[in-house]
């Protein structure tokens, strides 16, 4: 198993109401993985599943990255703005 931190931002940050959650994973699981666990209490993400950007320790990562004990992960959905 290992622990990891996932940053919210956006949508992500709105459903779940704080700015990181602390999860324990299977140690084989990918980043994109820690985004559908991420996303399915909320039906409303599950959409940003195709367009979410991963990253793990300040670096941007493909979605099939395996995590390791103690990352911080980021889900960056798009967002608009000016």
């Amino acid at each position: 198993m290992a622990t990891v931190t996932v940053k919210l931002f956006a949508a992500y940050q709105e459903a779940y109401g704080k700015p990181e959650v602390i999860l324990e994973v299977p140690s084989d699981m990918t980043v994109e993985k820690v985004g559908d666990r991420i996303r399915a209490p909320f039906p409303a993400l599950h959409p940003l599943a195709a367009i979410t950007r991963y990253g793990i320790n300040l670096a941007f990562v493909e979605p099939n990255t395996l995590v390791r004990d103690g990352d911080e992960i980021v889900l960056i959905p798009p967002v608009s703005g000016g």
